[in-house]
């Protein structure tokens, strides 16, 4: 709302300095053209109002050059010839006509321009030929001359019109890059925030399952098994410190904008490394975890790792809600450019109760996606899932 005030006061200023300019080349022309009527070079012709009068009509046809500057054109070219066939005192050929070429040529016609300026020289040259005049004088000096300060006069004109395109299209693309540039901002905005909304996510996701499977544990076992119900309140606390610890680190990277989660401390940063807690956690509410890696492990990427460990936290957070599994197994195998995640359960798998898709899901379709990885899930009735997951592990992914 602001900026279009703005430009709507500018418009009115502009016009009027339009105006100023308009109004003081007319007074130019003017001038110009009624000294040399007054000055009557040569003694021919006859000094009268009505040769004043040209030099007038030639001064008002530059306020409106702008709007119809093919008219003023022609119109002073026209009334030139005819302040000649009055036998009004010389006043030059290219001097009254000069602001008509040149705000012909601004205006972007030059044609017209050329085209005046050629037939008022063959007019002009032809007359005076046929009136006897010395043919050395206006072919040698004469129209020479004329023509000279026409061209010069539309090869200004043409110049100013090929700077100011030229700096408008320097300020359209300036407006351009500007708007490429907020857009960008805007699409980084975004993949943030979605990046935070799957990162929150599958770490609530894989919390409240635990603390859920846990507690339901420590309900059942409270006063037949004191022992098993305390580890379980044990597991879901130490699920609470861990959720707690990452949503700490999540939020020093928001408040801080020059850091990325992937520079935080390795401790609180998910990964690899830490797959035991991740699969202890699950272990301790009963359910029996595998880990079998082959390859030869090696530090990653900090988003190839975070990926990984997201992949088998979602994975595992859905045995524990939805599959009714007693057996998972979790294969990490480490090529030379890619470190491929299999996790796979011994539950019922998918039925229209229990989707095989989900908000978690397509949370790591995601990550796999914008890392040039792939994700295939395969499940039947009472066969459990398979999910496979192939992520990026060069420097450059």
């Amino acid at each position: 709302m602001i900026h279009i005030g703005q430009r709507a006061e500018a418009a009115p200023t502009d016009d009027r300095g339009r105006l100023m300019v308009d109004t003081a080349l007319g007074v130019v022309v003017l001038i110009v053209v009624g000294t040399a009527v007054t000055a009557n070079v040569g003694g021919e012709g006859t000094v009268s109002p009505a040769a004043y009068a040209f030099g007038a009509l030639f001064g008002a046809l530059m306020l409106v050059r702008r709007r119809l500057p093919v008219t003023v054109l022609v119109v002073t070219a026209v009334a030139l010839l005819g302040y000649y066939m009055l036998s009004y005192p010389p006043i030059g050929l290219a001097v009254p006509v000069a602001a008509a070429l040149y705000s012909a040529a601004e205006c972007g016609r030059l044609y017209w321009a050329c085209g005046t300026a050629l037939a008022l020289l063959a007019v002009s040259t032809a007359v005076r030929i046929a009136q006897g005049d010395d043919l050395s004088y206006v072919l040698g000096l004469e129209t020479p001359t004329s023509a000279t300060l026409m061209l010069a006069v539309i090869a200004l004109g043409d110049s100013v019109r090929s700077r100011r395109g030229w700096r408008a299209e320097l300020d359209s693309q300036a407006a351009a890059a500007a708007l490429e540039q907020e857009a960008e901002a805007a699409r980084r905005v975004e993949q943030e925030r979605v990046r935070i909304a799957r990162d929150l996510h599958d770490l609530l996701a894989h919390t409240v399952s635990v603390i859920s499977l846990h507690t339901d544990v420590a309900r059942e076992t409270l006063h037949d098994e004191p022992d098993t119900a305390e580890r379980s309140l044990t597991a879901a606390r130490t699920a609470c410190r861990d959720a707690g610890r990452e949503l700490r680190a999540t939020v020093d990277a928001l408040r801080s904008p020059d850091t990325d989660v992937e520079d935080t401390a390795v401790g609180a940063r998910p990964g690899l490394s830490r797959l035991g807690e991740l699969v202890a956690t699950a272990t301790a509410g009963g359910l029996h975890v595998d880990i079998r890696t082959t390859g030869t492990p090696r530090t990653l990427p900090a988003v190839s790792d975070v990926t990984a460990y997201r992949v088998v936290q979602e994975a595992l957070s859905n045995v524990l809600r939805h599959a009714g599994a007693t057996t998972a197994t979790v294969a990490v195998d480490y090529g030379e450019d890619v470190v491929t995640v299999h996790v796979s359960d011994d539950g019922r798998g998918a039925s229209p109760a229990n989707p095989a898709d989900g908000w978690g899901i397509t949370g790591m379709r995601e990550r796999l996606t914008l890392l040039g990885g792939t994700l295939l899930i395969m499940t039947r009735p009472g066969e459990g899932f398979d999910v496979t997951a192939r992520i990026p592990a060069r420097d450059g992914s």
